[in-house]
């Protein structure tokens, strides 16, 4: 026998227009809306009637451990309640979503996903980096910089190895371990960028390589959420905005002729 739903919802990487529409009617049917930090605040207003619970982790405070969240979405759902579980980015990309879901399938709850757009090819993008460019890039690996034992993942290993562009999450902790293995893979002059806060008005982007990255980062102060993108595309911003720069340049000509 079932009894209320759980809808654990992708809210984008933190602008708050980049949440979907199918996210936001979510929200509108809600009963309860848990969420975490990297959520903006200003996304519960599309859930006026909803009871909300904060269950994120701020500075390395758990407001509740995992556990006790799977406990919540049990509790409320099997009222015959709307959970909606609202999550930064996409929730099946490093959200423990999948988790969730299964757990609540075993109480007879009936569970839903609605995919958000994913922190690690929008935050890139939203600073003009593609993750995929013909001629630079072909592929693209998407790792966690930590893994649930707390250690760098040995995935790191691998793709330092390839010609892919390299995008990790939750790295910033173990930055000076990731960049060894790219020296150790004769990489030293590959661009890297790091972009903290990625589409929120707090953002903070520092550009480097992998030779000078951990200096750039201590020097503008750029420490997690933040998203580390190691690879020839990271290039392609600095080409966008020498363009830009050009066709200023030659607006500013041109009118001086006028």
């Amino acid at each position: 026998m079932r009894s209320g739903k759980l809808t654990v919802v992708g809210a984008g990487p933190g602008d708050v227009e980049l949440i979907t529409l199918k996210g936001v009617r979510a929200l509108q049917s809600a009963d309860v809306v848990l969420y975490d930090a990297l959520v903006d605040s200003r996304l519960l207003e599309h859930a006026p009637h909803a009871e909300k619970i904060f269950v994120g982790k701020r500075k390395g405070c758990y407001a509740y451990q995992q556990e006790q969240i799977n406990d919540l979405i049990i509790e409320r759902a099997t009222q015959e309640l709307h959970v909606v579980r609202l999550k930064g980015g996409d929730p099946f990309v490093f959200g423990r979503g999948a988790e969730e879901m299964e757990h609540a399938s075993k109480f007879g709850v009936e569970v839903a996903v609605v995919p958000g757009i994913s922190s690690s090819v929008s935050v890139p993008a939203s600073q003009n980096i593609p993750v995929t460019k013909r001629g630079a890039a072909e592929s693209f690996w998407v790792i966690t910089g930590t893994t649930k034992e707390h250690k760098l993942s040995s995935d790191v290993c691998l793709a330092a190895k390839s010609n892919a562009t390299v995008i990790i999450l939750m790295g910033m902790s173990k930055l000076g371990e990731i960049m060894q293995l790219f020296k150790e893979e004769g990489k030293k002059e590959t661009p890297v960028a790091i972009i903290q806060n990625g589409t929120t008005e707090n953002e903070k982007i520092g550009i480097g390589t992998v030779a000078s990255i951990e200096h750039k980062a201590k020097e503008q102060q750029l420490s997690n959420p933040a998203i580390i993108i190691i690879g020839e595309v990271v290039n392609h911003r600095q080409s966008i905005l020498d363009i830009q720069k050009e066709f200023q340049e030659e607006g500013k000509k041109l009118l001086e002729k006028i």
